[in-house]
């Protein structure tokens, strides 16, 4: 297996591409994963940028996975990214890849049509934020190939092996998918800006009763909540909610004006209050009743 360019390397080279904190013994049935915390940016990839290191943070995720760092103790394992989500979003398709970024020919499985690559949000990111374009010159076919070898593909064995040992321990899994989104985004009716935004797929890869609850919870909290606009779950929810085979699916996104400065990228006198709102709702859900969150009965021949 080919490995990371060696400055790529070099920028890990006090922590882990990706990790997962685990609990000393898991107790719950969930798995929550921040696949766009990451705030390392290898220093090959800064300097093949147009854009600066504040300005490239603009897609990050910052503080997501400190914000349920508190799942660990509680029973449940974390899985996050350490690398950027601009330099490889996990949160796609394997070979989400828009041509006009490189230098030669993408191979014949890449999928280059997707609105999301239309969008300049692919596998390999185009843009940060709003339409800015991160690199200076087009990339090599082979650079965006490796990342996806070497980082996206094992980063997923590991979600799915998370996910595996969770269902065999428990009989059904739950994925929390951690992200969160900008203060400005207005998903509610009136254009009134949303604390989270839950996306189930429109119902497809979770059971109704685990939305419905934490949907129930996070209002009664006294939280403005929407449901799949403008984020329905990106490639890791609709890609691992299976919900009539036990495993589900459910994606959290959180107004980052609640818990940090959008400008400085530090947290807020909020912090601590929307990671206490957190814990009390994974409390809340993690005593739900299971009966609807186990796999369906084989249909009889």
């Amino acid at each position: 297996m080919t490995r990371p360019g060696r400055k790529t390397i070099d920028a890990f080279a006090h922590m882990p591409l990706f990790e997962v904190l685990a609990p000393a013994e898991q107790r719950i049935p969930f798995v929550f994963n921040s696949p766009h915390s990451g705030r390392i940016y290898p220093n090959d990839f800064l300097a093949a940028s147009r854009l600066d290191e504040m300005t490239i943070r603009r897609s990050e995720d910052s503080h997501v996975d400190e914000l349920f760092a508190f799942v660990t103790p509680f029973g449940a394992p974390l899985l996050r990214a350490n690398f950027p989500r601009a330099w490889l979003d996990v949160n796609r398709e394997p070979y989400e890849l828009d041509p006009l970024m490189f230098d030669g020919a993408l191979p014949p499985y890449a999928n280059s049509r997707s609105l999301r690559v239309a969008g300049g949000l692919g596998t390999i990111a185009r843009v940060v934020s709003e339409n800015m374009e991160i690199y200076a010159e087009p990339l090599s076919v082979a650079d965006a190939l490796q990342r996806i070898e070497t980082v996206y593909k094992p980063y997923h064995e590991r979600l799915r092996a998370l996910l595996g040992t969770t269902f065999e321990t428990f009989g059904f899994a739950v994925l929390i998918d951690c992200h969160s989104m900008p203060s400005s985004v207005r998903a509610l009716p009136g254009r009134i800006r949303a604390d989270f935004v839950l996306g189930d797929r429109y119902g497809s890869s979770c059971a109704s009763e685990l939305s419905e609850a934490v949907h129930g919870f996070l209002t009664a909290e006294g939280y403005s909540v929407a449901r799949n606009k403008p984020y329905a779950g990106g490639f890791i929810t609709e890609h691992y909610g299976r919900p009539t085979r036990g495993i589900h699916a459910l994606q959290i996104e959180i107004n980052r004006g609640l818990y940090m400065n959008e400008r400085t990228l530090q947290k807020s006198a909020g912090f601590h209050k929307v990671a206490a709102d957190l814990a009390r709702l994974v409390h809340h859900i993690s005593t739900l009743p299971d009966a609807g969150l186990h796999p369906l009965p084989l249909a009889a021949e």
